[in-house]
């Protein structure tokens, strides 16, 4: 009776959890197609339609294909690696404030990132796929660093003392990422300021073909290690009684996780806030277990990034909003409300 209970109550989950990774995709597509309309030039429904069949006119064929969709593509693809990210670090940690831009993952990366733009041309395609790999090597310095100082020997990871870490490193980080920002040349100064506020600059299908085996490899590891992060997240103590290898693991997924987030930084700048929002919203979709927290956090970080980027781009201003502040205005409530429950 009590097996034949179990099954059930997992039937249960994985029914609930494909309905809301189905919800989630109709939400996305929806979505879609509003962004696919969304700027100074106007397409109707019908008109994206007619264009993504091939009967759109040169200049809607233009836009479409070379403006609108590579940065549609960016914007999914870099909202779903920040939510896995965020995902990974709030279950290796066992906080639920744990994210790569509150934790400075985002700026270590950034920092790397500036320090390319300050010696190469902005315009300078050819080093595109260098991006990733640049931003990657930031990323996990920066994160062995926070861990490491946040690591006390015979307790673990402390949650406080890892958003205290977290922040302090990421304050000295962007101390020195202002320093330097001083000395670059007005145009890039111009273009460092807007990357760093979090604007969607790598909006071509180059950038897209350098973001996509990231997202896809890096993602397929963090689902093929979905069980060793439900062992993790019950405790050190405990998860070495169930046999894992929690130095081992943590290490890795430590890794993966900042990998992740360096390498989406690198095309769309400092946006923060998309790895804390996103699980923590699959989290109450589906429920703490990660083979289905983790797909269901990157739809929802996909849809959260992709509604600021078409917010950011319908809004009636004088020139564009960078997506990385919709998302904070978003986002910074959202934090607040969760610190005032975690100290409740």
């Amino acid at each position: 009776m009590d097996t034949e209970m179990l099954h059930q109550s997992a039937r249960r989950r994985r029914s609930k959890a494909l309905f809301m990774l189905a919800v989630l995709l109709i939400l996305i597509a929806i979505v879609f197609l509003i962004s696919m309309n969304a700027g100074s030039f106007r397409m109707s429904a019908g008109t994206v339609l007619n264009t993504l069949f091939g009967g759109g006119t040169d200049k809607e064929e233009l836009i479409l294909f070379e403006f609108r969709l590579p940065r549609i593509c960016i914007a999914l693809l870099v909202g779903a690696g920040l939510a896995l990210s965020g995902c990974v670090l709030q279950g290796i940690s066992r906080n639920g404030l744990s994210d790569p831009g509150i934790l400075g993952i985002n700026a270590g990366s950034g920092l790397v990132v500036l320090l390319f733009i300050a010696f190469y041309p902005t315009t300078d395609a050819a080093p595109v796929f260098a991006l990733p790999i640049l931003a990657l090597v930031g990323a996990c310095v920066t994160a062995l660093i926070i861990f490491g100082l946040a690591y006390k020997k015979g307790e673990g990871i402390m949650p406080s003392r890892l958003i205290l870490t977290g922040i302090a490193i990421a304050a000295a980080i962007s101390s020195v990422t202002i320093v330097l920002m001083l000395r670059i040349s007005p145009e890039k100064y111009q273009f460092a300021a807007t990357w760093m506020a979090g604007s969607i600059w790598g909006s071509t299908w180059t950038f897209v073909l350098a973001l996509l085996p990231w997202v896809i490899v890096l993602g397929a590891y963090m689902m093929v290690k979905a069980r060793s992060l439900n062992v993790l997240a019950l405790g050190d103590q405990l998860a070495s009684g169930l046999g894992a290898r929690v130095g081992g693991d943590r290490s890795r997924l430590l890794l993966v996780a900042a990998g992740l987030a360096g390498a989406c930084v690198a095309v769309s700048g400092g946006i923060g806030f998309v790895g804390l929002i996103g699980p923590h919203i699959a989290r109450r979709l589906v429920g703490p277990r990660h083979e289905a927290l983790l797909p269901t956090s990157a739809l929802c970080g996909a849809l959260l990034m992709l509604v600021a980027d078409t917010v950011s781009r319908a809004l009636p201003m004088s020139s564009e909003i960078p997506t990385g502040i919709v998302v904070a205005v978003i986002g910074a409530p959202y934090f607040l409300y969760l610190m005032a429950r975690s100290r409740a």
